[in-house]
């Protein structure tokens, strides 16, 4: 049932508000009252105002506003019953329970979690013995020092039988041990204990009480590794690893990262990285990834980067799918070049590590390159099934808005793959290929016809025509942003145009900066959209220059650079405005011709001037 009132008014009445504010922020006493920086967002001037008296906190500066309770609930990424929970312990109140059955439960699950604190304390004292010589030897040999053990109380599981010895010594019933994972029966009614010989990970609940334990074995037993059965307190599908630690973190880098194990953790959160889980030896599940969407937006996966870590990780993806709404999806993190996380910050450092984060690719690249990777599209009926598989994949997401924009971009995709760009034999220049990439005839797009046929439709250009006003200089100078711009506001081009724009020369030093980190990081990546490639370019250093192109007036001359364009408008809009590019060139072609014509009036010179006359006439694309 829900909880009084009376209860929720004595438990804010047994903690003054400052006191667990000043825990992690500091207090200027003003009056009756606090001043501080604001926790909640970066500021030089103090405009945070605690008030004791009335038991609330108030930020002037971006209206964050609440009492003890919803402090504890933002700042360490608590649920509403959890911060009570925690807030009662500290106040001494017991927070009151529905029913009898509730009751009981609670004691029971109070009941375990005492038997299971005690198994954790004596693990504890066992790696520390000669009997935990070989689990001591092992995490150091994985660069483990004693205040990363004592922090995340790693811990040894002897010989069979000293575990139970110690702690009915302690009161604990053999029942309690069985309840609790510790113990197993066997089918001739004996008992033996289920961690042997292994290196022992504690696994916390949320609020980081332990609950139950991961071993891994040293040698070649199996399996290697080994967590608790479920319990009445431990589910392995709803429970991830090292998450009452990477709470708090989380909340204040707005960023959750996904590893595979135990150890993976540990590395990442000694390099610095605590907002790190991972999951219990098996893929996510929905329950995990709603864990995780309660942190952050989009979770980082980082799984290992063998073959079974790709596959946990495509299991996450297509298992995300039914659960994907607006502003929820995950990204993932490619382990090129080392097997995990571990092995890469043991080998390159933070650094590197970072970097893998900041370039995690974003949930649809993931499907898309799983979906047509390896696949012969030479005939019709093969590109059919491929359209086929992508339909039933994005039917699998429930959030209509979402499942629509997957459709588009799949669309987007599945247009380019099958019409990528083909260099010509003649000109140097590219042209839409057949369809699947089978070599042949030339592509000719909606609206376009061959040579020969009528002129292409042009794209608006917007009310004021490009170079209307201005020098052929500035136009020049104006053509070439608009094509930066149309790039980035629309990456699905970058295969059929990131070859030619890196060919032109721009004369603007810093928009060049921006069109080389654009071209730099659509090379390395795939299946980025405006948004995404926008936080690659502000990561990249170029974030000013971007600031700069999006006031540009590029958008007022041309409408199909803008984001909100559709693709194809923004397709046909920059090959127009790049067969305007070279105006120029063609100019000049031409004049050295008509002199080279004066000096040798030859057949072969004369048809040669006809022909870039004509390709002037025609927009200058081939």
């Amino acid at each position: 049932m829900a909880l009084s009132q009376a209860f929720l008014d004595e438990l804010r009445r047994r903690l003054t508000l400052s006191t667990i504010i000043g825990r992690t922020v500091k207090l200027i006493k003003a009056g009756r009252e606090f001043k501080a920086c604001c926790p909640f967002h970066n500021e030089k001037t103090p405009s945070f105002t605690i008030n004791d008296d009335k038991g609330f906190y108030h930020c002037f500066g971006c209206g964050a506003h609440g009492d003890v309770i919803t402090y504890v609930m933002h700042t360490a990424n608590m649920t509403f019953p959890e911060a009570v929970d925690k807030l009662a312990l500290e106040a001494g109140l017991e927070v009151p329970k529905s029913s009898p059955e509730q009751v009981a439960q609670a004691r029971q699950a109070a009941s375990l979690i005492d038997v299971v604190e005690a198994a954790c304390h004596f693990f504890e004292q066992q790696l520390a013995l000669p009997a935990g010589r070989d689990g001591m030897a092992y995490l150091q040999r994985r660069g483990l020092d004693p205040e990363t053990i004592r922090r995340f109380r790693l811990g040894w599981a002897p010989a069979a039988g000293l575990l139970k010895g110690a702690l009915v010594r302690e009161g604990v019933t053999e029942q309690q041990l069985v309840e609790a994972g510790l113990l197993k029966l066997r089918d001739d009614g004996s008992l033996y204990d289920y961690f042997r010989e292994r290196v022992i990970f504690p696994i916390t609940d949320r609020r980081g009480r332990v609950i139950a334990f991961g071993g891994r074995i040293l040698g070649d037993g199996q399996p290697k590794y080994l967590n608790s059965p479920d319990t009445p307190i431990f589910q392995k599908g709803t429970v991830l690893y090292g998450l009452a630690q990477a709470r708090q973190p989380a909340g204040a880098t707005g960023r959750i990262i996904v590893a595979e194990g135990y150890m993976d953790v540990i590395a990442l959160s000694r390099a610095g990285f605590a907002e790190a889980v991972a999951p219990l030896g098996t893929a996510l599940t929905e329950s995990q990834i709603e864990e995780l969407w309660r942190l952050a937006d989009e979770p980082i996966l980082c799984f290992d980067g063998d073959a079974a870590g790709q596959r946990a990780a495509l299991r996450a993806a297509e298992r995300a799918l039914p659960l994907l709404r607006p502003g929820k999806s995950l990204r993932f993190a490619v382990m090129s070049g080392a097997k995990d996380p571990d092995e890469l910050i043991q080998s390159q450092g933070a650094s590197a590590m970072n970097a893998v984060l900041e370039h995690a690719n974003p949930l649809l690249g993931v499907l898309w390159d799983n979906l047509q990777a390896g696949r012969d599209l030479s005939t019709p009926e093969r590109r059919a099934a491929l359209e086929q598989d992508v339909r039933d994949l994005t039917g699998r997401i429930a959030e209509r808005s979402v499942q629509d924009h997957y459709r588009q971009a799949f669309k987007e995709r599945l247009w380019t793959l099958f019409h990528p760009p083909r260099r010509s034999s003649g000109s140097g220049g590219w042209t839409g290929g057949q369809a699947g990439g089978q070599s042949g005839g030339r592509y000719s797009k909606p609206g376009f016809g061959s040579r020969g046929n009528r002129q292409p439709d042009r794209p608006s250009l917007g009310r004021v025509g490009v170079g209307v006003g201005l020098t052929r200089q500035k136009t020049e100078a104006l053509h070439r942003t608009i094509l930066l711009a149309t790039l980035i506001t629309h990456p699905e081009l970058a295969d059929s145009v990131a070859e030619r724009l890196g060919e032109l020369d721009f004369t603007d030093v810093e928009m060049d900066r921006l069109r080389q980190a654009t071209l730099t990081i659509l090379a390395q990546h795939g299946g980025l959209d405006f948004s995404t490639l926008s936080n690659h370019l502000r990561t990249h250093g170029v974030g000013p220059q971007l600031d700069a192109l999006l006031r540009s007036n590029a958008f007022t001359h041309a409408a199909f650079s803008r984001p909100q364009a559709d693709l194809q408008s923004a397709r046909d809009g920059w090959e127009h405005t790049f067969a305007l590019t070279r105006q120029k060139d063609l100019r000049a072609d031409i004049d050295r011709m008509v002199n080279q014509l004066g000096q040798d009036p030859s057949p072969e010179t004369f048809n040669a001037l006809l022909a870039l006359k004509n390709h002037q006439r025609f927009g200058g694309d081939d």
